[in-house]
């Protein structure tokens, strides 16, 4: 049986250092058969829509942003795991390339220089763009999640709502909410069919996305999936992080923190 590890949004630079750093130690220890990033994987907030016509749209982070990705995400992840790495893009990774398009449109066929592919030099670390849809087991797909319409505040029910118009099972990101909805239609004669959705979570430092306004007040949960993927099925597994950034999979926590000498926390 194949594991699968998907790590949630992280929306760099705003991610949770020590949650993603957690959930790459454990990466490094378990050493899964596949690891999927869900997308989102950056945030890039010069060039969204949310920035036109404030001087963010002049700050020119794109680069520093890429270059902070890099060192803080996939040269990490890689020290510690050789397998097969994909990355989704999410609406905020896609954010350079649409607002060339956008804004730029005679420029509009170089816009796969600044795609995040590239500015994340996904070649040189070996990672690969995963499109969505992706499918990740039988009747299993992958989707960021703002690739079809809908969206609804209760965990996991955007993504099995996704999951009954694509009529597979969708584990997505997008909505920073952790948790799996099923259902099941059928009958005795026929038979009967599951259908679930998955929703990932989030990695991000809750206190760095100032759009959520004054108090942070938001229905987020911090976690990622895993996947035990067979050859007739797909076992979902949410994964809660907790507020010190620790989590337990198979019964072993990982990313407690410690007391060292004198009483002080250590890692």
């Amino acid at each position: 049986m194949k594991r699968v590890v998907v790590i949630s949004d992280v929306q760099m630079p705003y991610e949770s250092k020590r949650m993603l750093k957690n959930v790459i130690d454990f990466i490094g220890v378990w050493q899964p058969d596949e690891v999927y990033q869900i997308g989102d994987l950056m945030d890039y907030p010069t060039p969204s829509r949310w920035s036109k016509g404030t001087r963010d749209e002049f700050a020119q982070l794109v680069k520093e942003h890429s270059e902070y990705g890099k060192r803080n995400f996939l040269d990490p992840l890689r020290a510690v795991y050789d397998g097969p790495v994909g990355v989704l893009e999410g609406n905020h990774d896609e954010r350079p390339r649409v607002y060339l398009t956008k804004e730029a449109p005679a420029l509009a066929e170089f816009q796969d220089v600044v795609h995040f592919s590239t500015l994340l030099d996904f070649d040189g670390f070996g990672v690969s763009h995963t499109p969505a849809f992706h499918k990740v087991g039988p009747d299993t797909v992958l989707v960021h999640g703002h690739e079809i319409k809908g969206y609804s505040s209760v965990a996991g029910t955007t993504a099995y709502n996704h999951a009954r118009k694509a009529g597979a099972n969708v584990i997505c990101g997008h909505t920073h909410r952790l948790g799996i909805r099923r259902e099941t239609f059928g009958n005795s004669s026929t038979g009967y069919t599951t259908r679930w959705g998955f929703e990932v979570g989030h990695l991000m430092a809750m206190d760095k996305a100032g759009y959520l306004g004054a108090g942070g007040v938001a229905n987020w949960q911090a976690g990622f999936g895993l996947l035990y993927v067979g050859d007739y099925d797909v076992q979902p597994v949410e994964v809660d992080v907790n507020r010190d950034g620790s989590f337990v999979v198979e019964g072993t926590r990982y990313g407690a923190l410690k007391r060292g000498p004198g009483g002080r926390f250590s890692v």
